[in-house]
């Protein structure tokens, strides 16, 4: 027999959180971020069921021409643009759109011999500071690459910083509104602004955690009752179990000593799965539906949680780590990390299953 660890993939959850999303951003089109494999869940598991969007943005240039290949015939936005010249080449041929954020890159497209022009989001660095133009060179950005007949219809992009906390996004949306550049399409919404800043929607959304069903923010009470799905349930089985006395210390490192006697289970999951290693005792798990705590440090293969409060569990019984009934940003937050580090570190080792 295999193993027991399995991750599911819901199909289901896909329409669904695209559905929601549709309903809160009224006229704005959607792309579907699906970059790095779908935040794990596997793009070529997943794209079909995101069918309904208006288009797909993602960054390796393969997986652009993967989904054309299999069928995709919308929209495909490379996020953090072409790396080399040659790219071009690939974005004519597949029709891609491609962000521009350097000077170099408008030097290359001018330059470029191409059968037809292309689309390009030319990236804004309203206060990120991470990629693109300054507000004050973005006029005459502008108005140089409207010169370039190799560049057919251009967005203004940017990406805010603080969307999914308090700091919010007014300071760099103001940079964005004095700029006064209505004559462009604006894409400036990514998962946090959808939800909480429908000022910023614009003409194009870019939603990406949310289609997964997981929060921007990181905590899972912040999107509780929007209604998102799940979109991946990680779960194992208990493969051991025992009786300890009082006193005992609990695996590598012996960092958990029982207070008391207790019943604790080994289950095989660990951080070669793509589980973190730095989670603590006290990290929510799920056993046969009853909601516990992981106990002593992570191994590679292995965890051990407290049956204490699931009397009934045994060798087989279900455990949850994250997904329908344990939600990964719960998981995510208690660990120190965010809910997009643990769906995209689900290891290849682990089998997968659509349904």
């Amino acid at each position: 027999m295999p193993r027991p660890i399995l991750a599911t993939i819901h199909l289901d959850a896909f329409r669904h959180n695209l559905s929601i999303i549709r309903q809160r951003v009224n006229n704005s089109k959607i792309w579907s971020v699906v970059k790095a494999n779908a935040y794990g869940h596997g793009l070529s598991r997943i794209w079909q069921s995101l069918m309904q969007t208006d288009g797909f943005a993602l960054l390796d240039m393969n997986e652009a021409i993967d989904l054309r290949e299999q069928g995709w015939q919308g929209p495909i936005l490379l996020l953090e643009g072409f790396f080399k010249p040659a790219d071009l080449q690939i974005i004519n041929q597949y029709r891609l759109t491609t962000a521009v954020h350097s000077h170099w890159q408008i030097d290359e497209i001018e330059k470029a011999k191409l059968d037809n022009a292309i689309d390009i989001y030319l990236k804004l660095n309203s206060g990120m500071n991470r990629l693109g133009f300054t507000p004050e060179e973005y006029p005459q950005i502008i108005s140089s690459v409207r010169r370039i007949n190799n560049i057919n219809s251009v967005t203004l992009m940017t990406h805010f910083a603080n969307a999914d906390n308090d700091v919010g996004v007014d300071g760099q949306f103001a940079v964005v509104e004095r700029l006064q550049m209505n004559s462009l399409p604006h894409c400036l919404a990514s998962s946090g602004a959808i939800l909480w800043h429908p000022k910023t929607h614009g003409d194009w959304v870019r939603p990406g955690i949310i289609l997964y069903g997981a929060s921007p923010s990181g905590r899972w009470c912040d999107i509780a009752n929007i209604g998102l799905k799940p979109a991946m349930t990680l779960q194992s089985e208990i493969i051991a179990v025992h009786e300890l006395p009082e006193g005992e210390k609990i695996g590598y490192g012996g960092c958990y000593t029982t207070p008391k006697p207790m019943r604790v289970g080994t289950v095989a999951c660990g951080y070669a799965d793509g589980y973190p290693r730095h989670a603590p005792t006290g990290t929510p798990v799920m056993v046969d539906g009853i909601r516990t705590q992981l106990l002593g440090a992570i191994s590679m293969d292995m965890m051990t949680v407290d049956l204490t409060l699931c009397p009934q569990a045994r060798i087989g019984s279900v455990v949850e780590l994250w997904g329908e009934n344990l939600p990964v940003d719960e998981v995510a937050e208690s660990a120190g990390t965010i809910g997009y580090e643990l769906l995209c570190a689900l290891a290849k080792r682990v089998p997968v299953t659509v349904v």
